[in-house]
């Protein structure tokens, strides 16, 4: 177990500059510790926390260039948020929810604005990471089926990492994933109750669509033109 550990380590911090990072460690260590359905060990990520940290450090200094693709700076991007949320929380753990960090004043001190993730020369918030570095660079709505901010009423937490090659795969999959689920989307040919995330960030959904077209993508049963929408509350309590 050490001598893997130390030839992962190795491998991901002897990465030539500018190299895309390999996030296999990363899914290695969330088939470990997340289950199906999106619960995650917290203390079992703090078990294994100097790999995990060595993965941090991989992303922190290899910040995405102009030479890589979209889907390679998207899915680092996700990866990033998905990881440093996961050591935010191992950091302060035990904690109830993430809402409990920081403080209450939107885009102030919450959890999301306490810049703590080091990519590169810029210190980010997961706030830059989700609005500035995903919504306005890459205009995919698909974003929000991904980068899971450590609650219940989040889309459950792939248990493996995003990776370039499948990526487009990956998010259809974790959009029909988090539309079929009812403990999160309740989904009726007349009548639906969408997760807030639906109100929140309507205008990223609806772009090209309505939003019931949207969403119609993703579920099987096929939602009316005209079916009443209403939005389900939000458990921010923690996704373990």
């Amino acid at each position: 177990m050490r001598t893997f550990l130390s030839i992962a380590m190795l491998c991901l911090c002897t990465l030539a500059q500018g190299q895309v990072p390999d996030h296999k460690v990363f899914s290695e260590l969330l088939e470990k510790y997340v289950s199906g359905d999106g619960e995650v060990s917290y203390t079992g990520f703090i078990h294994d926390i100097e790999l995990f940290q060595s993965y941090l450090n991989s992303l922190s200094q290899n910040p995405p260039t102009a030479a890589w693709t979209d889907n390679q700076r998207k899915a680092f991007w996700i990866n990033a948020y998905n990881a440093f949320t996961i050591k935010l929380i191992a950091d302060n753990y035990p904690v109830k929810s993430i809402k409990d960090l920081g403080g209450w004043i939107y885009k102030v001190n919450t959890a999301w604005d306490i810049r703590f993730v080091k990519i590169g020369k810029e210190t980010l918030d997961l706030n830059n990471i989700e609005h500035e570095k995903l919504r306005r660079e890459f205009d995919d709505p698909r974003i929000h089926f991904a980068i899971v901010c450590a609650s219940k009423s989040c889309p459950k937490l792939l248990n493996e990492a995003y990776v370039a090659e499948k990526l487009d795969e990956q998010l259809d999959q974790a959009g029909r994933s988090f539309l079929g689920d009812p403990s999160r989307n309740k989904i009726s040919k007349d009548k639906v109750e969408l997760s807030s995330i639906f109100k929140w960030y309507k205008g990223d959904f609806t772009k090209k669509s309505s939003l019931i077209e949207f969403v119609n993508q993703y579920t099987q049963q096929k939602i009316n033109r005209d079916a009443n929408i209403s939005y389900l509350d939000y458990d921010w309590s923690l996704n373990e």
